[in-house]
């Protein structure tokens, strides 16, 4: 039986954009702006896009795809990874940027997430600065309690960053809670904070926890099986008792991935 065609009339308007088919693997962001390419053969318009940071620049185009290679035989790489390699961020903390139309590529707003560069050639910019090579920088710190694992704090609390040596710009790897202690990566380097802290990488993080009263074996089975809190379940990859006493508890829990203060909260 043939298909029936839609009754829907294709939209009139010289800008119009047809929908374009995400390709397999890609993340595409839910509230993202959807691009509008223009019609093949006809110029883009110089018009900027209202609300822009960067009135005065047109969009980046995205018309290639992240394996393409230049006429001169150098790869291009996403913009976003090019963004994180260089210190600006995780790779996730870049495509915000981009998706902010706070980027800019060879004069032109990039505010898609497909948008590749040459590294080599490419004049790329972030809020004005220009994008360089950065020296990659790692630093482990046992964080105390009492500070604050955020950059940017309204409340000018100490901050994790604050414990290192000014000389680069760094962020955490991760979050603890400011009456936490422990283990903390700091870096500038956004391709591995990606593999160590997306949850797709599954990467264990393993907390020491004390806890008031004696934690009975069915508390540790309820774990394994999921609590529920206001995010959503919670389920630990591990939990076991160090020491039991009769007034604390210490046990070592394994999370793979993190929601706020969510051992505090199930416990």
């Amino acid at each position: 039986m043939p298909a029936k065609k839609s009754s829907r009339r294709p939209n009139n308007r010289p800008d119009a954009a047809q929908p374009r088919a995400a390709k397999a693997g890609r993340r595409v962001a839910e509230d993202a702006p959807r691009s509008r390419p223009p019609r093949a053969g006809s110029p883009r318009s110089g018009s900027p896009r209202a609300g822009s940071p960067r009135s005065g620049s047109p969009r980046a185009e995205n018309p290639h795809d992240d394996s393409a290679a230049t006429e001169g035989g150098s790869q291009r790489i996403r913009l976003q990874r090019a963004l994180a390699a260089a210190g600006f961020g995780s790779r996730r903390q870049c495509e915000e940027l981009i998706l902010e139309g706070r980027v800019e590529v060879d004069g032109s707003i990039a505010d898609q997430l497909g948008c590749t560069i040459d590294p080599s050639t490419s004049k790329v910019y972030v809020d004005g600065t220009p994008l360089k090579s950065r020296r990659l920088v790692y630093y482990i710190v046992n964080k105390p309690t009492g500070v604050v694992t955020t950059n940017a704090d309204p409340e000018g609390r100490p901050r994790v960053i604050d414990l290192v040596p000014p000389d680069e710009r760094v962020f955490p790897v991760g979050r603890l809670d400011r009456s936490s202690e422990g283990l903390i990566l700091l870096t500038n380097d956004g391709e591995l904070a990606q593999r160590l802290a997306h949850p797709k990488y599954e990467v264990q993080k393993v907390y020491r926890v004390t806890v008031a009263g004696n934690v009975q074996a069915e508390t540790v089975r309820q774990m394994h099986q999921g609590i529920y809190i206001a995010e959503g379940l919670v389920k630990v990859e591990g939990a076991r008792v160090l020491k039991a006493r009769a007034r604390a508890t210490e046990m070592e829990i394994t999370l793979k991935e993190g929601k706020n203060r969510e051992i505090r909260r199930a416990m």
